[in-house]
């Protein structure tokens, strides 16, 4: 079937945004004195604030009555940090006219709330690079559920299997497949080499390694 879109993830694959998520994660957590790992924390990227917070509260057996807070303390701390230290990845700027130059529509599905998206592609000067723009934020299911990313597909009118979703999470990973997408996986430089990644169809080390060759190859 022929390719008709690309769609993008947000954190972490066009601003430098999951550290400071990370922060704004464990600063709250550390609230009811839970100190995550590293590797704790990464096995829930990708995921909603909401299932963030839902999942790690079930983990440390934490009253739950305390998580609708806990979720917009985690929002309003990332907001802040990445408005003040957020920083594109080499490529944001170059990739989205690169797909548009082969005729291409362009895609954001992200799990952050819209009122992040805001603020991050104002900071990446992207306010009008997008033809959809679709949030998880209000669905019953964000990332690893594919619905964000079939939302997103028929707002810009193709079929998943028209698709080429570029993720750097597993759970975006795990979404754009079951959205019977292609998929390019951009891991962090530490989770690289992780078997984990086998699920998609061309890993790479940043943004501006995705050139017409590599395009090519879905084409």
């Amino acid at each position: 079937m022929k390719l008709k879109a690309a769609i993008f993830d947000m954190d972490g694959l066009l601003i430098d945004s999951e550290p400071l998520w990370q922060e704004a994660g464990s600063e709250t957590l550390q609230e009811f004195v839970i100190n995550l790992t590293t590797e704790q924390y990464h096995s829930s990227t990708g995921l909603r604030t909401e299932e963030w917070i839902e999942h790690w509260f079930h983990y440390f057996n934490l009253p739950m009555q305390h998580a609708p807070a806990a979720v917009e303390t985690i929002i309003q701390k990332a907001i802040a940090k990445i408005d003040a230290k957020g920083s594109a990845f080499s490529g944001a700027d170059s990739i989205i006219p690169f797909i548009r130059s082969f005729g291409l529509k362009v895609g954001l599905a992200t799990s952050s709330p819209l009122s992040l998206v805001e603020v991050v592609l104002k900071k990446l000067q992207l306010e009008n690079s997008f033809d959809a723009i679709t949030s998880a934020e209000k669905l019953p299911f964000g990332k690893p559920h594919p619905e964000v990313y079939l939302n997103c597909a028929g707002a810009l009118g193709a079929a998943g299997m028209e698709c080429i979703a570029f993720e750097d999470s597993f759970n975006g990973m795990i979404a754009a497949k079951a959205a019977r997408m292609k998929c390019v996986i951009i891991p962090a430089a530490a989770d690289y080499d992780h078997p984990k990644w086998s699920a998609a169809d061309l890993k790479l080390q940043s943004l501006t390694a995705f050139d017409e060759t590599k395009l090519q190859l879905f084409l």
